[in-house]
C-alpha cells in the first residue's frame, strides 16, 4: 500500500472499520479508473483525489464524502460509468461526484460560459447537498498547494478564480481556515513579488514585538486566571492576503495595518465569553464603539465571538475576540464542524443552517436567471464579507449585505413583499425604498396591491436576489408588452397589402415560424416589437406564402391608422434622449435592433437621418389618454444675482413638476443660463411650467430644450 494510502488510512481511524474498508476499496477503484494517468507533476493522477480525502477527513467527514472525495474525478475523466459508481457505493455518493463534475466544455461556445454553467451546476447540487461544496473546495485547496506544476497563464486564471470566488464561498460557509489558505496561495500564485514583500515584512515585523506580544499575553492570563476563568490565549497573526487586501481597500501603510496586537480568547461556555470581556476591559481600557457582539447576533456565516479593541501598554491597539472552544471550531470550520457526529435528526450547528439557508434562496435565484454568467455576477453580489443585521417587526434577524437597501430587505422577507412595496418604515420613520440601512434598524416594508417593480428599482437594490426577481418581473412584462405590440405592428403592415394576421391560414403561419425557428406566434410578434424583424418584411414573407401576393406588382396601398400608445409599454418603448418627446407632441417610432421602439418628435434633428431608413419608421401617436411622468428639459436665461436658483425652482415645483437635475451652461456677472430636467405630464404641463418661470421677475427667457 503506497504511503499516501497509509496515510490516509491514520487519518480516517475515527470512522468504524467496515467504513474504513468502503474508504480502502473506493481507493482501489479510483487507482484501477485513474490507471495510465498523470498529473503535470509526473505524480500518477490517484495522488490528487487520495490527497483531498485526506483533506476532508482531517474535518472529520463522513464516509460517504470520504469515498466521493476519492472517485470525484472518475466520471469526467475516465471510463467508469454512474451506474458502475452507484452499483458499488450507493446513490448517494454517486449523485455526490456527479455534483462535483463538471459539464464537458464542448456544449459551449467559450470557456467563459463553460465555466459559469460548470459552477451553476454545482452550486445547485450544493443546494441538495452540502457536501459537494466541501468536496470542490478540498479540491481547489489540493490544486492551489500544487499549483506550480502549471504554467503561468493557468496559474494566473485558476488563482484569479479562487479569489473570486471559492475562497468568498467557504468564507459565506464560515470555514475561515479553508479561506485563509486559498486567499493565500492565491494572492502568491497572482502577484508573487508582492506576496513575498509582504510576508518578509510580517516575518521581520513579528520578530521585533515577539518580546511584547509575550507580555501582554501573559498579562490577560493573569488577569482572566484572576476571576477563576479556565481560558487559552493565542496570539493571532495577519495573513499576507488580509495586509494587502486592507492596504488597497482601506488605502492603509503595512505600519498603520501592522501596529496592532492580535489575540483569541478560548473559554469553556457563552457566559463566560462575558465574563472575560469584563475582565480584560478591567486590565486594559476599552475603545469606544469597537464592541461587536456577534454571540447574540451571529454573522449570516454561523461566526459567533465577542470582538473588543483595547489600548495596550505599548501604544498600540489590541484586538481581542473571545469565543468558547465550540465557537471557536465552527470558526474555523464552518459547515464542516462537528460533521461526523450529526445525525439527519440531531440539530445542524448554526453555520450548517445558514448555508442551508443562503443555498436555498441560490436555487430560487437560479431557477428565475436564463443565462449561468448572470446566475454567477448575482452570486457574487452575495458573496459580500460586511454585512448589516435588521430587526422585523416580529423581532426576526436579517442579514443583507453592506450598503443593502430598504428594497433589499423587502426582497429578503418575500418576493411578493418586494414586488409590491411602496415605502419602508425605518425605526418608525417613513422613508422611501432606496434608503440605504444600518445594523440595529427596525424595518417594516409597506406595500401595495397595485404597486409593481420598474426599471429604475435595479439601481437601488445590491442583493442578487432582489436583482434576479425585478429582471424576472421586468423580462415578462417586456415580454407582454412587446407580443402586444408586435401584434399591432403586423397587423398594421398586413392591412397596407390589404390583409390581416386573421386571413393568414394557420398551416402557412406554422410553416413560416417553424422555418424562422420559432416555437410560438408570440415570438414572432415579440421579435417584431423588439425591432429584430422588420413587420413589413414579414408581411410580405407571410403573403408570399399564402399565394396572394401579385408578383413583380406594387402591393396594393391602403390609408393606415398610426398606432396608439399610452407610454405605459415601456418593455418596449424608450423614448430618444436628444429630443424627450411628450404626450401632445407629433412623434415618430424608429425600429432599433434589440431595444424596440424609440419615440422621437416629428421636429428631431435626427428624424432627417432616421427616415433614410424607411423600413424601419413606424408611424406612431399618442393616446387620448395617457399617464406618467415624462422628462423634458428647459433652458432658462437668467439675471445673475442670489437667489435667483431657488425663486426658479420655487416656481416650478409652485406648477407641481419635480426637478431631477439643474446645471449652469453659461455664466458671468451680469446674466446665467441655466438648463432644468423636469418631470412632467405632458405638454400643456409644460407650457404651464414655462408661463410660472416667465413670471419669477428674475428671468429673461425660458423655452424647451431642444427646441
Amino acid at each position: 500500500m503506497p504511503p499516501y494510502v497509509l496515510a490516509l488510512k491514520e487519518r480516517i481511524a475515527y470512522l468504524p472499520p467496515e467504513q474504513v474498508a468502503r474508504v480502502l476499496r473506493a481507493y482501489e477503484v479510483g487507482a484501477q479508473a485513474h490507471e495510465g494517468q498523470a498529473r503535470k507533476s509526473g505524480e500518477p493522477y490517484i495522488t490528487h483525489p487520495v490527497a483531498v480525502a485526506g483533506i476532508l477527513a482531517e474535518l472529520g467527514l463522513d464516509a460517504e464524502t470520504i469515498i466521493a472525495a476519492i472517485l470525484h474525478d472518475t466520471l469526467e475523466d475516465t471510463a467508469l460509468s454512474r451506474a458502475e459508481l452507484a452499483g458499488e457505493f450507493g446513490e448517494t455518493v454517486a449523485d455526490l461526484v456527479d455534483g462535483v463534475t463538471k459539464l464537458d466544455k464542448m456544449r459551449f461556445s467559450s470557456r467563459q460560459e463553460a465555466d459559469a454553467e460548470s459552477f451553476r451546476k454545482m452550486l445547485l447540487a450544493m443546494a441538495r447537498d452540502l457536501r459537494v461544496i466541501l468536496i470542490k473546495l478540498a479540491d481547489r485547496l489540493h490544486n492551489m498547494r500544487t499549483l506550480g506544476a502549471k504554467d503561468a497563464a493557468s496559474r494566473r486564471r485558476i488563482a484569479r478564480e479562487t479569489l473570486e470566488i471559492y475562497a468568498p464561498i467557504a468564507q459565506r460557509l464560515g470555514m475561515n481556515k479553508f479561506k485563509a489558505e486559498l486567499q493565500d496561495l492565491g494572492f502568491r500564485a497572482l502577484h508573487p513579488d508582492r506576496y513575498r514583500v509582504i510576508s518578509e515584512r510580517i516575518r521581520a515585523a513579528l520578530g521585533n514585538r515577539r518580546e511584547a506580544m509575550g507580555k501582554i499575553e501573559a498579562a490577560l492570563s493573569s488577569r482572566l486566571a484572576g476571576e477563576h476563568l479556565a481560558s487559552r490565549v493565542l496570539g493571532r497573526i495577519k495573513s499576507p492576503w488580509s495586509i494587502y487586501s486592507k492596504m488597497r481597500s482601506e488605502h492603509k501603510s503595512f505600519a498603520q495595518l501592522m501596529d496592532v496586537y492580535g489575540f483569541r480568547v478560548v473559554v469553556d461556555t457563552a457566559m463566560s465569553c462575558y465574563v472575560a470581556l469584563g475582565a480584560v476591559h478591567s486590565l486594559y481600557k476599552p475603545v469606544d464603539r469597537r464592541f461587536k457582539d456577534f454571540i447574540a447576533i451571529p454573522k449570516a456565516n454561523g461566526y459567533q465571538s465577542l470582538h473588543t479593541v483595547l489600548l495596550g501598554p505599548f501604544g498600540a491597539p489590541i484586538e481581542v475576540q473571545i469565543r468558547t472552544a465550540e465557537m471557536d471550531s465552527v470558526a474555523e470550520r464552518g459547515v464542516a464542524a462537528h460533521w461526523a457526529y450529526k445525525t439527519d435528526s440531531g440539530p445542524a450547528n448554526s453555520a450548517q443552517a445558514r448555508a442551508r439557508e443562503w443555498l436555498s434562496s441560490l436555487a430560487d435565484s437560479q431557477a428565475n436567471t436564463a443565462s449561468s454568467s448572470e446566475f454567477i455576477e448575482n452570486v457574487k453580489i452575495d458573496l459580500f464579507p460586511d454585512e448589516v443585521y435588521l430587526f422585523t417587526p416580529r423581532g426576526d434577524i436579517l442579514s443583507l449585505p453592506r450598503n443593502a437597501t430598504a428594497l433589499d430587505f423587502a426582497y429578503a422577507v418575500h418576493t411578493d413583499v418586494g414586488d409590491h412595496a411602496v415605502a419602508a418604515r425605518v425605526d418608525k420613520k417613513l422613508l422611501p425604498l432606496r434608503t440605504r440601512l444600518e445594523s440595529g434598524q427596525l424595518v417594516e416594508i409597506i406595500t401595495a396591491p397595485s404597486a409593481v417593480p420598474n426599471p429604475a428599482w435595479l439601481e437601488s437594490v445590491v442583493t442578487g436576489k432582489a436583482r434576479t426577481a425585478i429582471r424576472q418581473y421586468l423580462k415578462h412584462l417586456q415580454h407582454e408588452d412587446a407580443v402586444d405590440f408586435g401584434h399591432r405592428m403586423l397587423d398594421r403592415a398586413l392591412d397596407a397589402q390589404g390583409s390581416s394576421l386573421d386571413a393568414i391560414p394557420v398551416a402557412v403561419l406554422d410553416r413560416f415560424l417553424e422555418a424562422a425557428k420559432l416555437k410560438r406566434l408570440e415570438e414572432l410578434l415579440a421579435d417584431i416589437a423588439l425591432g429584430n424583424r422588420m413587420p413589413d418584411v414579414v408581411a410580405g414573407q407571410l403573403l408570399a406564402a399564402r399565394g396572394k401576393q401579385k408578383g413583380g406588382a406594387a402591393p396594393a396601398q391602403h390609408a393606415v391608422e398610426k398606432i396608439r400608445i399610452t407610454g405605459a409599454e415601456r418593455g418596449v418603448l424608450s423614448f430618444g434622449n436628444c429630443c424627450h418627446p411628450l404626450p401632445g407632441d407629433e412623434i415618430i417610432g424608429y425600429l432599433s435592433t434589440g431595444k424596440g421602439i424609440v419615440v422621437h418628435r416629428i421636429e428631431c434633428p435626427n428624424v432627417v437621418e432616421l427616415r433614410k431608413s424607411p423600413e424601419r419608421c413606424v408611424a406612431i401617436e399618442w393616446d387620448r389618454d395617457v399617464q406618467g411622468d415624462y422628462r423634458a428639459e428647459l433652458r432658462i436665461e437668467v439675471i445673475n444675482r442670489p437667489g435667483v436658483l431657488a425663486t426658479v425652482a420655487a416656481a416650478i415645483a409652485a406648477a407641481n413638476s419635480n426637478i431631477e437635475n439643474v446645471e449652469y451652461v453659461e455664466r458671468d456677472s451680469a446674466a446665467a443660463t441655466l438648463l432644468f430636467a423636469l418631470e412632467v405630464k405632458n405638454r400643456k404641463h409644460l407650457a404651464d411650467v414655462i408661463r410660472r418661470v416667465r413670471r419669477t421677475g428674475v428671468v429673461s427667457g425660458a423655452y424647451r430644450y431642444p427646441l
